[in-house]
């Protein structure tokens, strides 16, 4: 035993910010491509089996990222070793990511092999790493990889199971796995870990999941411009078009203009980092990831069709991805700005106003209904920063 781990320190120098590096960017490449297949498949799937099929897809996708986006805080990527390690994942990814659209069907085993392999292979380099350089965290990821190996005995057999019984055994999976932080991956012998235990750079966690929101809106983007690139360009396709891009720059300003860099300086300056970035980037984020997505499946709708009757599925799309939006950004900024978040529960009171109205309204009313409730919010909170000076607290006080 002691001989496994490596020789060289292959940690980050903790001094001052550690800015995200050109391979964790390259790294993020399979990821947009990843959503671009969730987004597809929802649409393919739009039922009550489907949602749940693809609320799974996208939570496991989420959890393979921001663990990786952990690692490589304590990793440093300008290492050789390092970046390997990445190289391999991006190639899992890719089986992972391209499995995607069948994965409840035919392509389930290699979706759970690789999910496997990136989760279970990240965590044994992790240990190997961590062996001689950091005893705490070596101790942190034996945990973490007990964990992780038991979940990948449900991720395997589901792969090899059918129907109904895949979908049992990957929900299994991932409710031990999303368990795991919130338990402290307490494991027998091992004890449990706390957050104090995961020193992390607060500013480069933020800045990651900062750039993974970037990653799913440039996927509403592409989405939108594909789409719209082979209509023909009526009024209504054009109002279309732009209702959608209006709706994705209020998803980037409300996200960004003050929320993310108020999460920076907070957890950047926070006494127990780890408990900040366990709650704030790994779980609350997970619904602004989901609302995005949705978000971009209701943009392909309603370019597709403006006119005409509103049907479940587009109604369904274009309320629920603001709203999950907006949902997680009120939690996300209440994890730093002690303020209720007026703006985003008045947004999230519009949008349930506007559910009487399906029935009636064409899908590209509807949808420029719901993307003006989330330019109100925009302007509702910026207009309320210009109000209230930035505090030499950020934490306590901050926008409506």
């Amino acid at each position: 035993m002691n001989r496994f781990g490596a020789r060289t320190n292959l940690l980050r120098a903790r001094a001052g910010h550690s800015r995200v590096t050109f391979v964790e960017l390259f790294f993020d490449l399979v990821f947009v491509f990843a959503i671009t297949q969730l987004s597809h498949r929802l649409l393919e799937h739009f039922d009550p089996l489907g949602l749940v099929q693809a609320a799974l897809l996208v939570m496991a996708v989420w959890w393979l990222w921001i663990y990786t986006a952990w690692a490589t805080n304590w990793l440093d990527p300008q290492t050789t070793p390092v970046r390997i390690m990445l190289f391999v994942q991006m190639l899992a990814g890719l089986v992972l990511s391209t499995s995607i659209p069948l994965a409840f069907e035919s392509r389930g085993l290699a979706f759970a092999l690789a999910y496997v392999a990136i989760h279970v292979g990240r965590s044994l380099f992790t240990l190997w790493s961590l062996r001689h350089h950091d005893a705490a965290n070596f101790r942190n990821f034996q945990r973490i990889t007990v964990w992780l190996a038991s979940a990948a005995v449900f991720w395997i057999a589901g792969g090899i199971a059918q129907d109904g019984a895949r979908l049992a055994l990957w929900l299994i999976a991932l409710a031990i796995e999303y368990a795991g932080p919130a338990a402290g991956y307490w494991t027998p012998r091992l004890g449990r870990s706390t957050t104090a235990d995961w020193r992390i750079e607060g500013s480069h966690m933020a800045e990651r999941a900062g750039l993974f929101i970037i990653i799913a809106l440039g996927e509403s983007i592409l989405v939108t411009g594909a789409t719209f690139s082979k209509m023909d360009w009526t009024p209504l396709a054009i109002a279309a078009f732009v209702v959608a891009f209006i709706g994705t720059v209020a998803m980037w300003w409300i996200y960004f203009n003050i929320g993310a860099e108020r999460g920076s300086e907070v957890i950047a300056h926070s006494d127990d980092p780890g408990r900040l970035g366990r709650l704030a980037y790994t779980y609350i984020h997970l619904p602004l990831v989901a609302g995005i997505i949705v978000s971009a499946a209701s943009d392909e709708l309603v370019l597709a069709h403006p006119d005409g009757h509103m049907d479940f599925k587009t109604a369904a799309a274009v309320l629920g991805g603001p709203a999950l939006f907006l949902l997680g950004n009120l939690l996300f900024k209440r994890t730093h700005i002690r303020r209720t978040g007026l703006s985003h529960m008045v947004g999230l009171g519009l949008l349930a106003a506007l559910v009487p109205l399906a029935p009636f309204a064409p899908p590209l009313g509807f949808a420029a209904a719901a993307t003006l409730v989330l330019v109100i919010v925009a302007v509702w909170e910026t207009c309320s920063f210009g109000r209230h000076p930035r505090p030499a607290d950020a934490s306590l006080e901050g926008p409506r």
